[in-house]
């Protein structure tokens, strides 16, 4: 009998990729010299809805699992993924240069690098 995928995995590489897509995206812009536009920040706004579900499937999980993990530990990094991109977004809508394209380009890969940590503390890598 195979083992049951973790729900995790599944949104952890859909963040991972929707955050590369908005990482290039916003790279482009800087190698453009251009600032952020409206469409972008809907991006970020797909990613951040994606982490919601993500951290209201992971509540299930750790409340009806047997993993043992430091829950201040995963709910730290739940909620930083959460802040960083509307943090952004509201630092890129007000800077209104090729900054704002570079504040949403370290944003969207921090918040993948966050994701593979998210996963190393779950205990799926």
């Amino acid at each position: 009998m195979t083992e049951p995928v973790d729900p995790l995995v599944p949104l952890a590489l859909l963040v991972a990729l929707l955050c590369a897509a908005l990482g290039a995206w916003a790279l482009w812009f800087v190698v453009r010299d251009r600032a952020v536009v409206l469409r972008q920040l809907w991006g970020g706004a797909v990613v951040e809805a994606v982490l919601v579900v993500q951290a209201v499937v992971l509540a299930v999980a750790q409340a009806t699992g047997d993993r043992e993990v430091d829950g201040l530990l995963l709910w730290g990094y739940v909620v930083t993924q959460l802040v960083i991109l509307p943090f952004a977004a509201a630092w890129a809508f007000a800077e209104r240069s090729r900054w704002s394209s570079v504040v949403l380009l370290v944003a969207a890969l921090t918040v993948a690098f966050l994701e593979l940590r998210l996963l190393q503390i779950w205990g799926t890598l």
